[in-house]
C-alpha cells in the first residue's frame, strides 16, 4: 500500500507570526520556520500502519517555497520512506483551489492508495483542502478523525458530532483528515535522523505534473485586496486608591454596562 501524507511548512506556532501588508500574504520571513504539528500526527497514523504491515510505502507531499525541504527531513526521520516538494514561482500566494488542484494532480501521479492529512494547518485554518483534493480525484473523504483504523482494503476511523460520535469507513482508495485528537506523533531516533539524510527527496514543479499556475490559469480565484495591521492596545484609566477608589470602580462598572 502506497500512503501519501500531506505536509506543509508553517511559521513556528511559538514565535511571532506577521502579514505582509504589502501583499497580504503571510510573511514566512517573520519566524522559524517548521513543519505544522498536525502533518506530524497524520504521519504517525500512517506509521502505525507500516509497523505491522510490511511493504507500506508512506511518502510526504507538499507544496511550498524552495527551502521547505529542511522541514521535510524532519518528518523523514520519524519514518516517512521519501518525500516529494512541489515548489513553482507560479504557486507563490496560491488559495486553496489551485493548492488542492496541484496536490491533487501529485496524488494521482504518485498512484496513491490512501492520503491522510490534517484538517487545517495552523497559518490558515481553512480546513477544507483535504476535502477539496478528495473531491478531484473522486475519492470519499472522511474528515476530523480523532482515530484512524487502515485495513488493506478500506478505512476507518471515529469523529465527534454534537451529542455523541460517529464512526465511518470508506473503501480506498480515500482521503482521510485527522484532528489534534489522533495519534501522538513519535519523536526522531539518532538513527532515523541520519537515515533521513540519505532518503528520497524530489523537487517537483508545475510542468512536471503538466499544470500551469498564476492567475491566468484560475477561472475563478480568491484574491486579498486589503490588509492593515492590528491597531495598538489603547490602555484603560487607572484607578488609585486614595480613599474614592471602590465609589470609581463601581462608577466604571456601571458606566461599561458591566453590572
Amino acid at each position: 500500500m502506497k500512503i501519501v501524507v500531506l505536509a506543509k511548512q508553517v511559521p513556528d506556532t511559538w514565535s511571532d507570526r506577521k502579514i505582509d501588508l504589502a501583499t497580504g500574504n503571510l510573511d514566512r520571513a517573520a519566524s522559524e520556520p517548521v513543519p505544522d504539528e498536525i502533518n506530524e500526527r497524520a504521519l504517525e497514523s500512517a506509521l502505525r500502519y507500516k509497523d505491522v504491515q510490511g511493504g507500506t510505502d508512506i511518502v510526504v507531499l507538499s507544496m511550498g517555497p524552495e527551502d521547505a525541504p529542511k522541514t521535510l527531513r524532519k518528518l523523514l526521520s520519524m519514518g516517512a520512506d521519501s518525500a516529494v516538494l512541489i515548489t513553482d514561482p507560479e504557486l507563490a500566494g496560491s488559495d486553496m483551489v489551485q493548492t488542492a488542484r496541484v496536490l491533487a494532480a501529485a496524488v494521482n501521479r504518485l498512484g496513491a492508495d490512501l492520503v491522510i492529512a490534517g484538517n487545517e494547518a495552523t497559518d490558515g485554518r481553512a480546513g477544507i483542502v483535504p476535502a477539496m483534493v478528495a473531491e478531484i480525484l473522486g475519492w470519499p473523504v472522511l474528515p476530523n478523525l480523532d482515530e484512524v483504523h487502515i485495513a488493506e482494503d478500506s478505512v476507518q476511523g471515529v469523529s465527534q458530532i454534537d451529542g455523541g460520535t460517529l464512526t465511518i469507513s470508506a473503501p480506498l482508495p480515500a482521503a482521510v483528515s485527522v484532528t489534534e485528537r489522533s495519534a501522538e506523533a513519535r519523536f526522531p531516533n539518532f538513527k532515523g535522523i541520519m537515515a533521513a539524510k540519505k532518503k528520497p527527496l524530489e523537487s517537483w514543479s508545475l510542468a512536471d505534473l503538466g499544470l500551469s499556475g498564476g492567475s491566468a490559469a484560475a477561472p475563478a480565484r480568491s484574491v486579498m485586496v486589503s490588509a492593515n495591521a492590528r491597531p495598538p492596545k489603547q490602555a484603560g484609566p487607572k484607578i488609585i486608591d486614595d480613599g474614592t477608589a471602590a465609589a470609581r470602580l463601581a462608577e466604571f462598572l456601571v458606566t461599561n454596562r458591566l453590572v
